[in-house]
């Protein structure tokens, strides 16, 4: 069919909806309808998935984090900084744009009821983007905050509430009790507990951490390195292989800690949104498809005037195949406005992205889609009536 034959065809079935569009109102709020429960859950099941992958990149990591390790074979304290400087030339020699020291530590802080051991985290300044941590006020380290005399500290809810509250803007200080020559740092920034019983914990960078000179508690440090996940079996056997050779005396350790490290943990709640989703359009199919085939059927006359005056087969196909196509396309189009509506609702995304650091966007993939099962639907339920439409013959409008 040419294309001024198409643009006539498609005038044609607009016209012929407006005709009969009593008829097939009620089929298309069904399709208006099946579309807007189509997109809403395919948006809302993305959108749940999204934020359950920030909770789990919070954990353990971004897709590919490598956690990198060694320790001594006959359980001797490591040497850290030979540990450190090896890790560092890590990170250069494989050109790792996003990676971070992790060294778990304790540290003495000053509070008002006395000196209290805490645990620290001891992170560099990419732990932050790489781990997705949330603060619930100030702002995370920045490379500014490596040069402070007055070392920025990262703490959480126990922390900041065992210092009574002091408002962030006001620079508060806490003490380190760092032997005899105690260390005042700035408490710049307030993660949420973790869980409710949380001890009092906090985040130092390294190299405030180095500058303190506290003596070593005999913790391994361990590096994370974010990397393209295309990459990260061949960089797990590449460091392996040069931290054995760097230090012949300790077993290195290097693996994927992240969530996707065994396959995409969501597949199969993807796969269940998928089947609930496609039975809801075979549900406003099915619907749509009665109904149009009681249109045709009442058109019997009308299809056998316009044979008889040289209407061809193919004409007579797309004419009634159209009026399904552009009814549901247009019915599509209302059930993803209404979709979007509901899905951007704050009480809708509150309750399926809580506790997220990013909120997840309405994806285009499901407005889409839902507009793709809207002229899809209409292309199968105007199939089998358009060929009862093309076996019209003149004698049988004669006969009607």
């Amino acid at each position: 069919m040419s294309l001024s034959g198409m643009a006539a065809a498609l005038v044609e079935a607009w016209t012929e909806l407006r005709i009969h569009r009593a008829r097939i109102l009620l089929a298309l709020v069904g399709v208006a309808l099946s579309v807007a429960a189509l997109t809403a859950v395919v948006a809302l099941a993305d959108m749940a998935r999204a934020a359950m992958a920030q909770g789990s990149e919070a954990q353990s990591g971004r897709p590919a984090t490598v956690s990198v390790s060694a320790y001594p074979n006959d359980g001797s304290p490591a040497d850290t900084a030979a540990l450190r400087e090896a890790y560092d030339a890590t990170v250069e020699r494989y050109s790792v744009k996003h990676a971070s020291l992790f060294f778990p530590t304790v540290i003495p802080f000053q509070f008002p009821d006395g000196v209290v051991q805490i645990q620290t985290s001891v992170v560099d300044v990419d732990y932050g983007t790489m781990r997705r941590v949330k603060l619930d006020s100030g702002t995370w380290f920045t490379e500014a905050d490596a040069e402070r005399f007055a070392p920025a500290v990262i703490v959480n809810e126990a922390f900041h509430a065992r210092l009574g509250y002091p408002d962030l803007d006001a620079d508060p200080v806490v003490e380190i009790r760092n032997g005899s020559h105690p260390v005042d740092a700035v408490v710049t920034g307030v993660r949420p507990n973790l869980y409710p019983e949380e001890s009092a914990s906090a985040y130092l960078l390294t190299g405030a951490y180095d500058r303190l000179g506290t003596a070593d508690n005999g913790s391994v440090p361990m590096l994370e390195l974010w990397v393209p996940e295309d990459t990260a079996e061949a960089l797990q056997h590449a460091i392996t292989a040069d931290l054995a050779a760097q230090f012949p005396g300790m077993q290195p350790n290097v693996y994927r800690s992240d969530y996707a490290a065994w396959g995409d943990p969501y597949a199969v709640m993807t796969l269940v949104v998928g089947g609930i989703a496609g039975m809801v359009m075979l549900l406003g199919a099915v619907g749509l498809l009665n109904i149009s085939m009681v249109t045709v059927k009442h058109r019997v006359r009308e299809i056998g005037i316009r044979r008889s005056f040289g209407a061809t087969s193919g004409r007579i196909f797309f004419g009634v195949m159209l009026e399904s196509v552009v009814a549901t396309f247009a019915a599509g189009v209302l059930g993803v406005m209404a979709a979007v509506a509901v899905v951007k609702l704050p009480v809708v995304q509150q309750q399926v992205a809580f506790g997220v650091t990013e909120l997840p966007p309405f994806p285009v993939e499901a407005a889409l889609l839902g507009l793709g099962a809207a002229t899809a639907v209409g292309a199968l339920a105007g199939l089998i009536p358009a060929l009862v439409a093309v076996r019209v013959k003149v004698i049988d409008a004669i006969r009607y």
